[in-house]
C-alpha cells in the first residue's frame, strides 16, 4: 500500500504565496519523479511542474519564474513553492509520484496520486 498525501493549500491574496507539500509512504521502493498537476471544474488536469530522481525540473510555462519544485528524497516529499500567485492559478493541486514497489521488481513502474489541495486565490 501506498500513500500519497498534499498539504499547504488555503486562501490567498493576489501576488501572494504559498508553500504546497507531498509526502509519499508505504512500500514505496525507489521513486523516479514527483510532480504537480492542477485541475479545474470542467478543465483537463495540466502539469504544474515535475522532478525526477537527478534533479532535472519541467514547468509548465504559465507558472515558470513564480513556481518553484523540490524535493527531499530522504523524506519522500516533494515541494511546490508559488509566489506571485494569480487569480488563475486556483485549482485543487494533486502530487504524482512514479515509482517501483517492494516485491514487483525494478521494471514495474507504478503512478500514484494523492487527493489533492485547494488553492484558490482572490484579486
Amino acid at each position: 500500500q501506498v500513500q500519497v498525501v498534499e498539504s499547504g493549500g488555503g486562501l490567498v491574496q493576489a501576488g501572494g504565496s504559498l508553500r504546497l507539500s507531498c509526502v509519499a509512504s508505504g512500500s514505496i521502493a525507489s521513486i523516479n519523479g514527483m510532480g504537480w498537476y492542477r485541475q479545474t471544474p470542467g478543465k483537463q488536469r495540466e502539469l504544474v511542474a515535475t522532478i525526477i530522481s537527478g534533479g532535472n525540473t519541467n514547468y509548465a510555462d504559465s507558472v515558470k519564474g513564480r513556481f518553484t519544485i523540490s524535493r527531499d528524497n530522504a523524506k519522500n516529499t516533494v515541494y511546490l513553492q508559488m509566489n506571485s500567485l494569480k487569480p488563475e492559478d486556483t485549482a485543487v493541486y494533486c502530487c504524482n509520484v512514479q515509482g517501483t514497489k517492494y516485491g514487483f521488481g525494478s521494471s514495474a513502474v507504478f503512478s500514484w496520486w494523492g487527493q489533492g489541495t485547494q488553492v484558490t486565490v482572490s484579486s
